[in-house]
């Protein structure tokens, strides 16, 4: 079943959200620094700067807290990590693109990763807004003008977070910046704390010699249920650096993808659907997501071994933890 993507959906999910009295209001765009232009739209480097990110890499993650903004918050120690990972064009289009990044051990164990999709111009994007809760929100013509909106997604490719921002191209190489944002705890962190529970975000993308980098600008923050802030208590800096590579078997994960990537495309178009007709989502289950997160792994499992895509298993395990935004506990 092919997938139906959410700018396709986004008309009929757009006029639920612009025709509810309660529904947010487009964002403004952000007013540009005094005396700094910005970038001239050239949505065809812009296109070559996010297919460039495309190909195998080594990869390290290294998060370290910087300022600390609460009375008697003691730093963490810093995050380092790293791995072998491919990132897989899944849909290639004038004003939309979709990598999938999928993890290979020496081994060859193959886990299928974070999902990134590009859309030019976009008319609206999933917004993190309150616990486990996503909401899709429509977004100001002036502020995606010539912009690419990046949204990222779990393993499970359920929702974390959106960016909307232009590449700049000037000085020779593409980077590109995101506007801040929201979303929820990282992996990372919600198997390890609960001192809090959101992250306010600035995202950079820059293509280089070699490969790409992903700088993060993360801001830690308790908020409350309904997404007031309650407490800020550190700045930290991510740094995710991809150096292409030709020393590791990516073989394991071609074989994963070629036989599954049908079963993960109708999981897609699930989620999409559901956010579209329902304005977002919200996730009735632990924060940690495993709910869905190991039957959508076994699932694409047994489809690798042979077996039959069954549609009426997707929709059962959505049907279980999947919910419109505003239902009931």
């Amino acid at each position: 079943m092919s997938a139906s993507p959410l700018h396709v959906l986004l008309p009929l999910a757009l006029a639920a959200v612009t025709g509810c009295a309660a529904a947010p209001e487009p964002r403004p765009a952000p007013p540009a620094p005094a005396g700094d232009a910005r970038p001239a739209a050239d949505p065809a480097r812009d296109r070559a700067a996010i297919l460039a990110m495309q190909g195998e890499y080594e990869v390290d993650f290294d998060f370290a807290e910087t300022v600390l903004l609460a009375e008697g918050y003691e730093r963490r120690p810093a995050m380092r990590s790293g791995g072998n990972e491919v990132v897989i064009v899944v849909e290639d289009s004038p004003t939309r693109i979709v990598l999938q990044h999928i993890l290979v051990s020496d081994g060859g164990h193959v886990t299928k990763h974070w999902r990134q999709d590009w859309e030019y111009e976009a008319r609206a994007r999933l917004e993190f807004s309150s616990d486990q809760t996503w909401t899709l929100r429509p977004l100001a013509p002036d502020a995606t003008r010539g912009a690419w909106t990046q949204c990222v997604y779990e393993v499970s490719d359920a929702p974390r977070y959106c960016g909307t921002g232009r590449w700049n191209h000037r000085y020779g190489v593409a980077t590109w910046t995101s506007d801040r944002s929201w979303r929820p705890l990282p992996r990372r962190e919600y198997t390890k704390r609960d001192d809090y529970n959101a992250l306010n975000v600035e995202n950079r993308h820059t293509i280089v010699p070699g490969g790409w980098t992903h700088e993060q600008d993360n801001t830690k923050v308790v908020r409350a249920a309904d997404g007031a802030t309650v407490r800020t208590l550190a700045r930290e800096f991510g740094f995710n650096d991809y150096r292409r590579t030709r020393e590791v078997d990516f073989g394991p994960t071609y074989a994963y993808w070629q036989a599954t990537s049908a079963f993960w495309e109708r999981v897609r178009d699930e989620w999409q659907r559901r956010a579209a007709r329902h304005g977002g989502l919200r996730l009735a289950m632990e924060v940690d997501g495993m709910a869905l997160i190991v039957p959508l792994f076994e699932e694409a499992e047994r489809i690798q071994a042979g077996g039959a895509l069954d549609e009426a298993r997707i929709v059962s395990l959505f049907d279980d933890h999947v919910v419109a935004p505003d239902a009931e506990e």
